[in-house]
């Protein structure tokens, strides 16, 4: 289980665009990593369009906002373009980045137990360590929350 106080993972994803996006490039910043299950379903929208009304907050605040699901670039590129999303996208389709980061587990739907993205959030300091953990997420205000833990740390 990630938790505050731990190193966090490296790693290197691609975006939408098919870049790859390596965490260690971004010391010296902040980082909200948070984890989605689905490209463009009705949480995942939400949460991802809240992120990009305040993303130029979190640039305030030296923040870069990085969300993590297991679609591809092109899924990825097809979301950011319909809503218009101002936060960078990777894909983990292997799950690898998503198991390190306590990201993918049980989950139960309709009765049944089955693996799956749990909508989590981790906020990493500018030397690389995970400063706070939201392990279950509430899509709608979630940004929101982020935003205010960030400023509460940078006083």
């Amino acid at each position: 289980m990630i938790k505050p106080g731990d190193k966090a993972p490296d790693f290197t994803l691609k975006d939408s665009e098919g870049n790859p996006v390596k965490l260690s490039d971004m010391k010296g910043s902040w980082v909200v990593l948070y984890f989605y299950p689905r490209d463009a379903t009705p949480g995942c929208t939400t949460e991802a369009l809240q992120f990009t009304r305040h993303i130029a907050d979190f640039k305030n605040a030296n923040a870069q906002v990085l969300g993590v699901s297991a679609d591809s670039c092109d899924s990825h590129q097809r979301f950011m373009v319909k809503f218009d999303l101002k936060v960078k996208l990777l894909s983990d389709p292997q799950h690898k980045v998503l198991e390190r980061y306590s990201a993918w587990g049980e989950k139960k739907m309709a009765g049944k137990v089955l693996m799956g993205i749990n909508r989590s959030t981790v906020l990493i300091d500018p030397e690389g360590k995970v400063v706070h953990h939201w392990p279950e997420v509430k899509a709608d205000g979630h940004a929101t929350q982020v935003k205010a833990k960030l400023a509460e740390l940078q006083k």
